[in-house]
C-alpha cells in the first residue's frame, strides 16, 4: 500500500489530503483496502453511492449498456436519456432536464439559466444572484463565484461578477441584497460543507414568498442534500415549497459521473440552440445509470428505510451529544447529520479509520455522517461503538 500512495504523490497534483489508505473494492456498506482490510462507510464516496457497493442489479444494467452503446453525442436521440429524463422529472416535480456531467457542471448550467431567463425577460444583461454565507457550490469559476466560503474563491479572483452573499436562515439578510437587477437566489435547502445547517421552515418559505413578489428565480442546490438523504427525494419536498431550479449530482448516479439542472416549463424556454452544451453529459451509458437508479429507489423502497433508519442514527448522536460535553450540537436531516465539537474533529476521524471505520469532516469542526441510504441499524450501532471508543479516548 505504501508503495502505491508513494506513485501517486509523485504523479497526482496534490489538491487532495488523502487518507493513507488504498482501496480496492467494496460490498453493500464495507469497503476493503489493498491489503484486504475491512471498513464500515459512513461517507458513500461524499453522499454518492447512496445504493452500496457491488449491488448486483445496478452493475448489470451498466455492464449491458456497455456492450449496446456508450456514447453517440447530443447530435443525436438515445433511449436511456429520454427515459432517465423523464423519470428525474417526474421525481423532482419540474419540467425539463439538462445532463451534465457533474455537480458542479450543473451549478454553472444552472448560474447560465438564471441570467438567460433575466435577459430575456429584461431585455437586458447583468442579472446579478444572491447566494448565502457558508455555501458550497463548486469548484469552477462560476460556481467557485456562489460560494459562500472566502477561502475557497480569494486565490482564484476576480470571478464572475454580480453576486452578493446573504446569511443564512436570516430572511432580512436576503431582503437586504435585493435589487431591480437581482434575477436569482440560490441555496442548499441543507448546508454540507458548510457544517450540515438545514435551512429552517420559515426561512426557506420565506424565500420562496420573496422570490415570487419580485419576480426572482429562486434555485436549490441539491447535489449533496438530494436524492433522497434527508428522507424526500429532494429536500426541498420536504419543505412544501417548489423552486424554479434545482441542481443534482451525485447520487444520481451512484458513482457513474453524472449531475443534471432541472427548470420548470417557463425558466427551461430561455434556453435555445447553441446556449449551453456538453460533449458527454448525458450519453446512454450515464441515461441507464440515472434510469437503474431511480428504479432501485422505487423497488427498494429507499426513502421509508432513510425515515426509518435516519431517525435511529439521529437518536443515537443525540445520545452521544448527551454523553459528552465537548459535542457542542447536533444537526441534520434523515442520513445527513453532523456532530459538532469544540475542537477540531481530524484526529477522532483519524483514529475511527484506524479502527475500520469511514468518516469525514464538514470543516473543522463537525464530523458529518453521509452513509449509503441501505445502512440499517445494525450498522449505526456498530459505528456508533466505534466512535465511542474514539470520544472516550479524548
Amino acid at each position: 500500500m505504501k508503495q502505491y500512495i508513494d506513485e501517486a504523490e509523485k504523479v497526482l497534483m496534490h489538491t487532495y489530503n488523502r487518507y493513507k489508505i488504498v482501496l480496492d473494492h467494496g460490498q453493500g456498506m464495507y469497503l476493503y483496502d489493498v491489503n484486504g482490510k475491512k471498513y464500515l462507510d459512513f461517507t458513500a464516496g461524499i453522499a454518492v453511492f447512496a445504493l452500496g457497493y457491488n449491488m448486483e442489479e445496478y452493475n448489470e444494467a451498466l455492464k449491458k449498456q456497455v456492450d449496446t452503446l456508450m456514447h453517440t453525442s447530443n447530435y443525436f436521440y438515445s433511449i436511456p436519456t429520454i427515459e432517465a429524463a423523464k423519470k428525474l422529472a417526474k421525481a423532482s416535480g419540474m419540467d425539463r432536464v439538462f445532463f451534465t456531467n457533474s455537480g458542479t457542471e450543473a451549478v454553472e448550467g444552472a448560474i447560465k439559466l438564471a441570467r438567460k431567463y433575466f435577459y430575456k425577460k429584461k431585455g437586458k444583461a447583468g442579472g446579478e444572484i444572491i447566494s448565502m454565507e457558508g455555501s458550497f457550490h463548486g469548484r469552477s469559476m462560476g460556481a467557485l463565484s456562489i460560494t459562500g466560503t472566502k477561502k475557497y474563491r480569494e486565490a482564484f479572483e476576480p470571478l464572475i461578477g454580480g453576486v452578493k452573499f446573504a446569511t443564512f436562515n436570516n430572511l432580512d439578510s436576503v431582503k437586504n441584497n435585493i435589487n431591480d437587477n437581482t434575477c436569482a437566489v440560490i441555496m442548499e435547502p441543507v448546508q454540507g460543507e458548510g457544517g450540515i445547517y438545514p435551512a429552517t421552515e420559515d426561512f426557506i418559505n420565506g424565500v420562496r414568498k420573496i422570490c415570487d413578489d419580485k419576480g426572482i428565480l429562486l434555485i436549490f442546490d441539491e447535489i449533496q442534500c438530494g436524492m433522497g438523504r434527508t428522507g424526500s427525494m429532494f429536500s426541498y419536498q420536504g419543505y412544501g415549497v417548489k423552486p424554479d431550479i434545482i441542481t443534482c449530482a451525485k447520487a444520481l448516479g451512484c458513482g457513474v459521473p453524472v449531475g443534471a439542472f432541472v427548470a420548470t416549463e417557463d425558466v427551461s424556454g430561455a434556453f435555445e440552440p447553441g446556449d449551453h452544451g456538453t460533449t458527454y453529459g448525458g450519453n446512454p451509458f450515464v441515461g441507464v445509470a440515472v434510469n437503474k437508479v431511480l428504479d432501485i429507489y422505487e423497488s427498494e423502497s429507499i426513502l421509508d428505510n432513510v425515515n426509518t433508519v435516519g431517525q435511529y442514527l439521529s437518536l443515537k448522536l443525540d445520545e452521544l451529544k448527551q454523553r459528552y460535553s465537548f459535542i457542542t450540537d447536533h444537526r441534520g436531516r434523515g442520513l445527513m447529520q453532523g456532530l459538532e465539537l469544540a475542537f477540531p474533529v481530524e484526529e477522532i476521524i483519524a483514529n475511527a479509520l484506524n479502527m475500520g471505520l469511514i468518516l469525514i469532516s464538514a470543516g473543522k469542526y463537525v464530523i458529518r455522517f453521509l452513509p449509503p441510504l441501505i445502512l440499517d441499524k445494525s450498522h449505526v450501532d456498530k459505528m456508533i461503538d466505534i466512535l465511542t471508543i474514539c470520544l472516550d479516548n479524548v
